[in-house]
């Protein structure tokens, strides 16, 4: 059905790799990012990855056993699947994902790097928001999307089960819930940045 296709297309976003300046993790307790991304570091997609996360706001501690943070977390599967631990730099406050790429874009900046093309490696089903936060930190860079499927909810299944199901549209409302500020800021500032 049509419409289930356009949440589909909205939603799951994905790019083919190419080649980048860094890798983003937005965080979370998904091991399967880190994976996807560690192997797109070996295929020699980008020469840094960046995970970032402390733990979800909504929670109020990390609920990976034995890790403090996210990025311990996101970290230690990156060097087991052969990341050198020195191409992995730290980002280990944001609670939510818009602090994910606020905290990231201060961290790439504090280092003086030119992101002109980025890797976003988040979960399939949040492939979207995530997007959409990153953007505004990097208004000037390329993202490339490359997901992992997380949780078993991927383009081809979502609709299929309530669980997945309420998953995905909480992304959707989210996507409409979570900008209003910001559109407004934006609106403030520049009423000519769609052209």
């Amino acid at each position: 059905m049509k419409f289930i296709q356009d949440i589909t297309d909205f939603i799951f976003v994905e790019d083919e790799p190419q080649k980048a300046d860094i890798i983003f993790i937005p965080g979370g307790n998904q091991g399967a990012i880190a994976v996807k991304a560690a192997k797109l570091y070996r295929e020699g997609y980008a020469s840094w990855i960046l995970p970032s996360g402390q733990y979800s706001k909504l929670v109020g501690h990390c609920t990976i056993p034995g890790y403090e943070t996210e990025w311990e977390f996101l970290r230690d599967i990156l060097i087991g699947e052969g990341v050198p631990k020195e191409v992995i730099l730290k980002e280990q406050k944001a609670t939510f994902t818009y602090e994910n790429a606020i905290f990231s874009r201060q961290v790439t900046d504090a280092l003086g790097l030119t992101v002109e093309r980025a890797i976003l490696c988040p979960q399939a089903c949040h492939a979207r928001r995530a997007l959409l936060y990153y953007e505004i930190l990097y208004p000037d860079t390329e993202f490339v999307v490359c997901p992992a499927v997380t949780r078993g909810i991927s383009r081809y299944d979502w609709f299929l089960e309530d669980e997945k199901i309420d998953v995905v549209l909480g992304e959707m409302e989210r996507c409409g819930s979570q900008f209003h500020e910001i559109l407004r800021e934006y609106g403030k500032r520049d009423r000519t940045v769609i052209k």
